[in-house]
């Protein structure tokens, strides 16, 4: 990533009128053009000045933005609807000029804004695709040259030479990707783009992403947190048209999922309980037939285990508190050492500090880039118990499990105690990095995880 920075913002504010009934907007343009051709009559008889009337308010989608995005960085910027992301992403990509304040980009920008922005859809998509490439700085001879690379990408078959008009909202995202994908951009802007298209073309766009960080900057907005931590270097949190918070990506999630929490929650509520109870561990027992011989290799997933961290970034209400978390063997003895594959218990335990309704313990262990591995909680298993958990009890659940085998990389386990359903509950104590923990070695050199195979085979068959 380069220190040179692509895309500079300085101060960047736009604003818009507000009418609160359709003719004020007429009214407000006739009177000041009134205005302007009687004033100087009235200044020059009376000295004095006419008022201006107003007819509208002021609304600012964004204000005091200041940023500067490097070549080579993918910068996610995260926020609830009318934050003010998509005006911000408007004014980088040039469609949406900023009220005060100043823009410099060093580079070609393309853009994937709304569904369809920038289509004509009377024209077929093959028309839209020379349009576009045109407006994105593409002679005919260069879209020409493309195009089989283009329509191969959308993969929308004979659909290419039908009006757009008649295609359905993944289609139009599958033509749109496809065009900027092949345009030579410096700069992509992503507004949401791959929450519409099915799993294979959403795939395939973020291989392309991922090709394309290597050697251009990544614009990403997204409302999926671990999308902006799995793809961003950087993210900016934007709350009712501010910089809230700018930083690393993880942080900044961590953040803003904080904020989301709390803007849903309100004051706590005091319905009838369930107690966690610790579940019967499982008796199904999965046994990779390689462990005995990987174990005896360098090749054996060494995980080192570190003391549970109460004062690590947390968040919630206050109705209960996560105490201790640890990791133990078969025989309930805390770990400082694991190998990959072999059985373990999480154990966490919280105490209530007011009547607690309904409440759910549970966990997520997460890379060191605050992706989402796995996962559970106590809702399923303890709802059928009901009890209440009164200020001052203690609270136990456990979740038995094989420890995948993990790539070399540090990890953590973020807990959290809440009330209600899975639907829709409280937070009270939210813990992200409460449980560290460290992979030394390693059998897995792909994929977020390993997972232990009950029987790997390979066998000659006949054909027939």
């Amino acid at each position: 990533m380069s220190s040179e920075a692509v895309i500079s913002l300085r101060n960047i504010g736009k604003c818009y009128r507000m009418y609160d009934r359709p003719h004020d907007r007429l009214r407000e343009s006739v009177g000041g053009r009134l205005r302007r051709l009687v004033q100087p009559v009235i200044r020059l008889a009376t000295g004095k000045t006419l008022p201006r009337p107003s007819y509208s308010r002021e609304f600012w989608a964004l204000s005091e933005i200041t940023i500067d995005i490097r070549r080579g960085e993918t910068f996610g910027i995260v926020g609830l609807n009318g934050s003010g992301k998509s005006t911000l992403l408007q004014i980088i990509a040039g469609t949406l000029s900023p009220t005060v304040g100043e823009v410099a980009v060093r580079g070609r920008v393309a853009a994937l804004l709304e569904l369809g922005s920038g289509f004509n859809p009377e024209f077929t998509g093959r028309e839209n695709v020379y349009l576009n490439g045109t407006i994105l700085g593409l002679t005919r001879d260069q879209i020409a040259s493309r195009f089989n690379d283009i329509a191969a990408f959308a993969d929308i078959g004979d659909f290419i030479d039908q009006a757009v008009k008649t295609y359905s909202s993944g289609m139009a995202l599958r033509l749109a990707f496809a065009v900027i994908a092949h345009v030579d951009a410096d700069v992509l802007v992503i507004d949401e783009a791959l929450a519409v298209g099915d799993v294979v073309f959403s795939q395939k766009c973020m291989r392309f992403l991922r090709a394309f960080q290597s050697r251009g900057t990544i614009i990403f907005v997204s409302h999926d947190s671990g999308a902006v931590v799995n793809l961003c270097d950087r993210a900016l949190w934007l709350q009712r048209g501010r910089a809230q918070m700018l930083g690393g990506a993880k942080e900044v999630s961590e953040a803003y999922i904080e904020a989301f929490y709390e803007r849903l929650q309100g004051p706590p509520k005091r319905e009838k309980t369930t107690v966690v109870h610790r579940p019967e561990r499982s008796q199904i027992t999965v046994s990779d037939q390689r462990l005995r011989y990987i174990n005896q290799s360098p090749f054996r997933n060494d995980i080192e285990l570190f003391s549970f961290n109460p004062s690590s970034l947390s968040f919630g209400k206050g109705g209960a508190q996560i105490t201790s978390v640890e990791l133990l063997d078969e025989e309930d003895r805390p770990l400082t050492w694991v190998v990959g594959g072999e059985r373990v218990t999480l154990r966490i335990r919280a105490e209530a500090h007011t009547d607690v309704a309904g409440p759910i313990i549970g966990f997520f262990v997460k890379d060191r880039l605050g992706q989402f591995l796995f996962g559970d909680n106590t809702f399923l298993a303890c709802r059928d118990n009901p009890q209440d958990l009164a200020p001052g009890n203690m609270v136990e659940a456990s979740f038995g499990f094989a420890m995948p085998v993990l790539p070399v990389g540090d990890y953590s386990i973020c807990v959290a105690v809440a009330e209600g359903t899975q639907v829709d509950h409280m937070q009270h104590h939210w813990i992200h990095d409460a449980l560290q923990f460290r992979s030394h070695s390693s059998s897995v050199t792909t994929g977020l995880v390993g997972i232990p195979m009950s029987s790997i085979q390979i066998r000659a068959v006949n054909s027939e």
